[in-house]
């Protein structure tokens, strides 16, 4: 008799973890193999993301000529890449709640710094690469398009697996400019009381 009830209770608490939902999920990585590893995945116990800081240089033209030193091309070590202008140098850092994350990427191009209103989410994120990020576009919750870089390369877009999650955290790979991002899904945080 006491085997049968602790067979039924093993049974109802497993059937019970199975039907739990399941919220976090995962896109990427998109872009080239080169950089360090980066992760923000400490960064969203501060809060959701409350704003975005991108540069990007506004001097890059696809195939353009270049004067000035050049440096090495992390991707393919037998090419060089020309230090400024015009390749781009993005760079990446995301605010969490009120606390903004280390930068990733290069110091620099034009500054974009784009802020989120109260409780607005990404639920969306598009773009391009080649050995690089060339373009991203977050998409909110609040039907806005936030764009950066330019309109050149392999093309991806990345949405939650599950209904109502929205972008928690990215990683990826940076060097000189951020080689690969991936993103990261689960729910909008319910204790954030100064988001």
């Amino acid at each position: 008799m006491l085997t049968m009830a602790l067979l039924a209770l093993l049974c109802a608490s497993a059937s019970a973890s199975a039907i739990q939902a399941r919220t976090s999920s995962y896109n990427g990585e998109y872009g080239g193999s080169g950089g360090q590893r980066f992760s923000h995945s400490g960064n969203q116990l501060d809060g959701p993301i409350t704003a975005l800081r991108i540069r990007v240089n506004t001097y890059f033209i696809v195939g353009s000529q270049h004067v000035g030193p050049e440096v090495p091309n992390s991707d393919h070590p037998t090419q060089c890449l020309p230090s400024f202008p015009p390749y781009p140098a993005p760079s990446l850092q995301v605010r969490y709640g009120k606390v903004w994350s280390d930068y990733v990427g290069s110091h620099l191009g034009d500054l974009e710094e784009i802020f989120l209103h109260p409780g607005e989410s990404v639920i969306q994120v598009s773009g391009k690469y080649k050995n690089y990020l060339r373009k991203l576009v977050f998409v909110t919750d609040k039907g806005r398009y936030l764009s950066f870089g330019k309109d050149t390369g392999t093309s991806f877009n990345a949405l939650p697996l599950h209904p109502n999650t929205v972008l928690r955290f990215i990683s990826g790979r940076a060097g000189l400019f951020i080689n690969a991002i991936g993103l990261h899904w689960d729910v909008y945080p319910s204790d954030c009381r100064s988001c």
